[in-house]
């Protein structure tokens, strides 16, 4: 038997052709996932019938959206003594990468819209102490003893004070409670305390919602405008304290709304604090005291 051995090859194989029909059919694809460019939008509808999404969302002055509120309520036939609500739209971000993180905080309104108050818990050891929280209203009074009960939520209250005394003891509750254990920044530490009770019981209590969102009540619709106004007022300058306004305005946009009503998107002109320019203050002062000498002179 003879084997005969397969051919040796001594040259390379040739390179397949491209599949141009693969390629164009690729392209084609493409070009039919690709989005089509919306139109930018306009401004103001000239009919009284148009399609929303044609145009920019528009934008009210603070005492002409709430006379809306207050007409859609007539209108409607709604409770006249419904909540009114506003949602802030924030811009977390600092320089770089940092931002501001997620906060909690309590604000005193200067007209107030509910007869409920706030639970509040008085860590204190002093008797005269506690005495003095339950004269003023607290819900909870107590040391040390506590500490378990909150542990296993067995005690739930809206906030935590405390005397300095009692705060070494308190350590084991620091990440239950969290933004809400006691401390100076917040108010909420110290030893007057009919003082804190009384901005932790009537004060309007407010966070930070999916990063970046604060949605909460401040006035029933009934009330004044002004009233409304300035409750509302009091919260966006208590909001605007969580980041310095050298890094431009915290608050992005504010809706307004009542509990039966559409947003309104408020013009957030005279809303927002203003950054002092320090610096055109102090070059006036300068040619000031340049102009006293050369006045003298003469």
């Amino acid at each position: 038997m003879v084997s005969a051995a397969p051919p040796v090859r001594l040259y390379a194989a040739a390179a397949k052709p491209a599949n141009r029909s693969s390629k164009n059919t690729k392209q084609e694809e493409t070009k039919k996932k690709q989005v089509p460019r919306r139109r930018p939008l306009m401004a103001k509808p000239v009919d009284d019938v148009y399609l929303t999404w044609h145009y920019e969302r528009p934008s009210y002055e603070v005492e002409k959206a709430v006379g809306m509120l207050k007409k859609f309520q007539e209108l409607d036939f709604t409770y006249p003594k419904q909540f009114v609500y506003i949602n802030v739209f924030l811009d977390m971000a600092l320089q770089k990468k940092k931002k501001v993180e997620p906060f909690t905080s309590t604000v005193l309104l200067p007209h107030r819209f509910s007869d409920q108050t706030n639970k509040v818990l008085v860590f204190t050891e002093n008797e005269q102490e506690a005495e003095i929280a339950r004269e003023n209203g607290a819900a909870v009074v107590g040391g040390v003893e506590l500490i378990k009960w909150i542990l296993e939520d067995e005690i739930q209250v809206d906030s935590y004070i405390a005397v300095p005394e009692i705060m070494p003891k308190l350590i084991p509750l620091r990440s239950k409670l969290k933004q809400k254990y006691p401390n100076t920044k917040r108010n909420s530490l110290g030893h007057d305390i009919p003082k804190m009770l009384q901005f932790y019981r009537d004060g309007l209590g407010y966070a930070v919602q999916d990063e970046c969102v604060i949605k909460t009540r401040i006035a029933r619709l009934d009330m004044p405008t002004e009233q409304i106004i300035a409750n509302l007022k009091t919260v966006i300058n208590d909001i605007c304290t969580f980041k310095p306004l050298t890094y431009g305005p915290f608050v992005k946009s504010l809706v307004i709304r009542s509990s039966t009503s559409e947003g309104l998107l408020l013009h957030l002109g005279g809303l927002l604090p203003q950054v002092e320019k320090v610096e055109e203050k102090e070059g006036a002062e300068g040619d000031e005291e340049k102009r006293i000498p050369e006045s003298a002179s003469t």
